[in-house]
């Protein structure tokens, strides 16, 4: 069974990295196709995914397209049953139902002044009442959910759930722009920053492609406030391996990382088949375990 799903720059398309957690968090395979924002390849891309408009765009196995990130999320519990996109409880599985359809269709002020950008985070961004309004509702929904649902970890109905990776977005402008939340807002927040698979999207996102001037703001800069990544930069060889971590492939391109727990001094050479799989594994490299687990040997 063959997915093709087209995404947009992994840095600055919220509704890309929904569609992507639905396959990446839930461990179904898909094969990406990337179209730039702004670019007149845009379009042309898309075309191969009519009647798409939009991303994220998926073509189902029978050459069907799925444009709307809802409909993806319904299609694929439908499909792979046991993969957990919804709650088993049938009252946790309608919660979240609910959760997701006012995310896909609300909080407009906050996409406006916030838009997602993956690569900066902003110490203040003066958030006028409406996006000040659309966190107080956030929160209210998130309490109302982890209260009904009974959930005591970091998820919003119990586990991870297709909820979770619709409010990813959310989480990542609250970072990004320092919004105003309350301590366990702030602490699920937190929960997404160190979520594997978001932090293998964002890593992808800052090395993927060129700058959009469009998500830039005039607001002064701070640290991004996810987990500190490792120590790591590009270099010679030899590596420690022969065979890409990810694709098997030989050896082309060589970084060098901190080993976990370790001081700067102390490294290790890896080699990877090209340029985009070193730098995605620079940017952050406990993201990704194949990484790790070679950097752990």
């Amino acid at each position: 069974m063959t997915y093709d799903l087209c995404i947009a720059d992994r840095a600055y398309s919220s509704w890309s990295l929904r569609g992507w957690l639905l396959f990446a968090a839930f461990d179904i395979p898909v094969t990406l196709t990337v179209a730039r924002l702004y670019e007149p390849g845009f379009a042309e891309t898309l075309k191969a995914f009519h009647p798409a408009r939009t991303v994220p765009a998926l073509r189902l196995p029978e050459g069907v397209v799925v444009a709307e990130s809802l409909a993806i999320a319904e299609e694929l519990a439908t499909r792979h049953p046991g993969a957990g996109l919804w709650p088993t409880d049938p009252k946790a599985r309608a919660i979240a139902r609910a959760l997701v359809s006012e995310m896909h269709a609300g909080f407009t002020a906050l996409r406006t002044h916030c838009p997602m950008n993956l690569r900066v985070a902003y110490a203040d961004c003066a958030p006028p009442q409406a996006v000040l309004d659309d966190l107080a509702r956030l929160q209210q929904i998130w309490d109302w959910a982890r209260a009904e649902t009974g959930a005591s970890g970091p998820w919003l109905c119990g586990t991870y759930c297709a909820a979770d990776a619709f409010f990813a977005p959310v989480a990542a402008r609250i970072a990004g722009y320092t919004l105003p939340v309350g301590p366990q807002a702030r602490a699920y927040v937190e929960a997404h920053l160190s979520h594997g698979p978001f932090r293998r999207w964002r890593a992808m996102g800052l090395v993927d492609g060129p700058d959009q001037p469009f998500y830039d703001r005039p607001w002064a800069r701070r640290a991004w406030p996810g987990p500190e990544p490792l120590g790591a930069e590009a270099c010679e060889g030899p590596s420690i391996n022969e065979a890409c971590p990810y694709s098997g492939r030989p050896v082309t391109h060589v970084a060098r990382f901190q080993l976990p727990g370790m001081g700067p001094g102390d490294t290790r050479v890896v080699g990877f088949c090209n340029t985009f799989c070193r730098d995605k594994s620079v940017a952050d490299p406990e993201a990704w375990p194949q990484l790790m687990a070679l950097l752990q040997a």
